[in-house]
């Protein structure tokens, strides 16, 4: 049984312009102990799936429409604010994107570690924030008993990332999911916070939920990709299999504009771009959803949403022609 098993899962959000289908029938599984990316554009509904799983969106205006979300087993869908306060931290944490605005500007790091320890594990004040200096110890900040006192605004961005991680790490969590951690970061830093993350997920045997647009990422990191557009699954694989034989149209634009160093020296290339945008998603039309955009696209695309097949064991794809042959 996967740790965690998205079904059919639709968030959507109403409008004054009508209902915006972020997320339109996504189905997920991340099992114990594994690394899965999430990619895609930015607006493909990565970030709207990690919340929806969190019960962290707002309703309304958000609504999940249909699908489970089984952590374990058990549907987190119908449960109410108490129930997945004790979920949250303890068995699934997140990590946001910036974590200047996910930090509160007017409490001790320290403070902010503690707090969920305090809840979770029921420890005293003191304990709870020697506990604090062993998480910020653990996520390699210097002078951990010194900094735990500090604020924030005290902190360069990637060490407020690690603080993110530390308080996200607090109560040894079955799921790390990380949405966007190394966007706001320079290059260096980054590599350093995903090696971090790498380095504790082994440590503490917890998996991890990637969502990133970088297709460098990807490939450092996961055993397992989920390839998602316009609120849609379209591909899924291992990282060797997508990599290697990407079958879907949209996938095959994304490694193609990944910019190959092997070849810089020899051949000077221009990126290829995928032309054209993400279609809106405010009462969208049956079809499939890049088929403005694919070089490939029939009329028979525009007519019928191609299912999520599997073209070969382990390597899902959302494409007419992909299923024409399975």
């Amino acid at each position: 049984m996967p740790l965690l098993d998205i079904r059919g899962l639709k968030t959507h959000f109403k409008t004054d312009d009508g209902w915006l289908h972020a997320v339109d029938g996504v189905d997920l599984a991340i099992d114990a102990g594994e690394t899965v990316c999430v990619v895609g554009e930015s607006g493909c509904g990565k970030s709207v799936t990690a919340k929806t799983v969190m019960k962290l969106i707002d309703m309304p205006p958000g609504k999940i429409v249909a699908g489970q979300v089984l952590w374990q087993g058990r549907d987190l869908v119908p449960l109410g604010p108490e129930e997945m306060q004790k979920i949250r931290a303890k068995e699934i944490a997140i990590v946001f994107q910036e974590p200047m605005t996910s930090l509160n500007p007017v409490y001790t790091v320290g403070a902010q570690i503690a707090e969920s320890i305090r809840l979770h594990e029921g420890l005293s004040k003191r304990d709870a924030l020697d506990r604090a200096v062993e998480m910020l110890k653990l996520v390699n900040i210097p002078t951990p008993e010194r900094r735990v006192k500090d604020y924030p605004h005290q902190f360069s961005g990637g060490m407020r990332q690690r603080v993110m991680i530390a308080i996200a790490l607090a109560c040894n969590p079955k799921l790390l999911i990380a949405d966007e951690p190394t966007t706001a970061l320079d290059v260096t830093i980054q590599a350093q916070i995903l090696d971090l993350m790498v380095e504790l997920k082994e440590r503490m045997g917890m998996a991890i939920m990637l969502i990133t647009h970088a297709m460098g990422v990807v490939a450092e990191t996961a055993q397992r990709v989920v390839v998602m557009y316009a609120g849609k699954v379209v591909e899924e694989a291992s990282v060797e299999d997508l990599f290697a034989r990407p079958r879907h149209p949209y996938t095959q634009g994304l490694i193609r504009s990944i910019p190959r160093i092997d070849t810089a020296a020899t051949h000077k290339v221009r990126l290829e771009a995928i032309g054209g945008t993400v279609p809106k998603l405010i009462d969208p039309a049956e079809g499939c959803r890049f088929a403005d955009r694919c070089k490939h696209a029939m009329p028979a695309c525009r007519t019928a949403t191609p299912p999520l097949v599997e073209a070969k064991p382990g390597h899902k794809v959302a494409c007419i022609l992909e299923a024409a042959l399975a």
